[in-house]
């Protein structure tokens, strides 16, 4: 018995000793955001600053702020669109299955396991013929098309534990295809539909190297311009952490407001399978 009380406490030990060490390189990030350059040394990098320095937050602010900007343009539309198509393509895929969907199904999961390094020169080929190469359109068009395996799997899945009932009622009361999907299959997977908007922003948001490669200058998201505020000569520790800082920001919001939305929908069964 007295075993069996003692494991509780050991466990949330555990946890939180492991939750600290997961945390350690946010707090070296952070004092040294805050650390003028001078104070910034490996010897004390886990030194709290002698004196506050918010200086290296409005350098790197000022230089990452149209990129981020290009980065909002990017995921908004593009996380959306391809949580609508998924949504619509594991709505067919599970609920109006016909001869040969799932062959279908399978080429589309794929597309999960293409390396990006194996088609980045047909892709760059391909955006400089249709005339999106060097845009944030085209990479929209190339995160919507990549993020279609995963978001189709997930609503796939999600779908598939809706009772066939449902459906067969709709459609004897004369409900078509879309009419079923707006009315009764969106607003049962609301839960569905925060999983996959926040894998899809997250994953998007934080990719780098279609960005790298299909923008340059003006038109790459913040992920690059982070790269580049490292410099040539001498790096400015103290800037490029505040520049990762403010870059990790949107995404560590959208996990501190949605998280248990995210959790909710992953019990739920929405990525099960």
């Amino acid at each position: 018995m007295a075993a069996k009380s003692l494991v509780k406490p050991i466990l949330y030990l555990v946890l939180i000793g492991l939750s600290l060490f997961y945390l350690m390189p946010i707090y070296v990030m952070f004092i040294t955001s805050l650390k003028p350059l001078d104070q910034v040394t490996l010897a004390d990098m886990w030194k709290l600053p002698t004196q506050i320095d918010f200086s290296s937050y409005v350098k790197a602010f000022t230089k990452l702020a149209p990129n981020f900007l290009n980065s909002i343009y990017l995921v908004v539309p593009a996380t959306l669109i391809s949580a609508l198509l998924g949504a619509l393509n594991g709505y067919v895929l599970s609920k109006w299955r016909f001869k040969g969907s799932e062959v279908i199904f399978t080429a589309i999961l794929f597309g999960m396991f293409i390396p990006y390094q194996s088609i980045l020169i047909p892709l760059i080929q391909f955006l400089r013929e249709i005339g999106l190469y060097n845009s944030i359109p085209g990479l929209i068009l190339v995160h919507v098309v990549y993020g279609l395996p995963i978001t189709t799997l997930m609503f796939r899945n999600f779908y598939a534990s809706i009772p066939e009932s449902m459906i067969e009622s709709a459609q004897m009361d004369g409900a078509g295809f879309l009419r079923i999907f707006y009315y009764i299959m969106i607003p049962l997977s609301v839960t569905g539909f925060v999983v996959v908007a926040i894998w899809q922003f997250t994953n998007i948001w934080n990719e780098f190297l279609f960005a790298v490669t299909i923008t340059t200058s003006d038109q790459q998201p913040v992920m690059v311009a982070l790269q580049n505020l490292s410099g040539s000569q001498i790096v400015q520790w103290n800037v490029q952490m505040a520049g990762a800082l403010i870059a990790a920001l949107p995404t560590l919001l959208v996990y501190i407001f949605l998280g248990k939305y995210f959790v909710r929908g992953l019990l739920a069964g929405s990525v099960k399978g």
